[in-house]
């Protein structure tokens, strides 16, 4: 039996694109986690760069069509603005 095991470029994008997010979130933990600030700095740098990474990938996902985002709903912005504004109230921050 002949199987084709190619991934096609949608899902090399698709899987490079999943990939960075995961590398964002751990250089994030990691950054959040250094007590030594040398470090930390040289882990919020990497995680900077593969941001800009990640925005690239995900922008020319977009332009083929491949990853067109949900369009939130104006309602639930302003209910998330609304609890997050109620919870710095309660915090002391706003």
């Amino acid at each position: 039996m002949n199987q084709n095991t190619e991934m096609s470029e949608k899902e090399i994008i698709s899987d490079v694109l999943y990939s960075q997010k995961h590398i964002t979130e751990t250089y994030n933990t990691f950054a959040n986690e250094c007590s030594a600030p040398t470090v930390r700095d040289a882990f919020l740098n990497l995680l900077e760069e593969e941001h800009q990474m990640q925005a690239e990938i995900f922008s020319e996902m977009q332009k083929r069509g491949w990853y067109q985002p949900e369009q939130a709903q104006q309602q639930k912005i302003a209910q998330a603005k609304q609890k997050y504004q109620t919870q710095n109230m309660a915090e002391g921050n706003g």
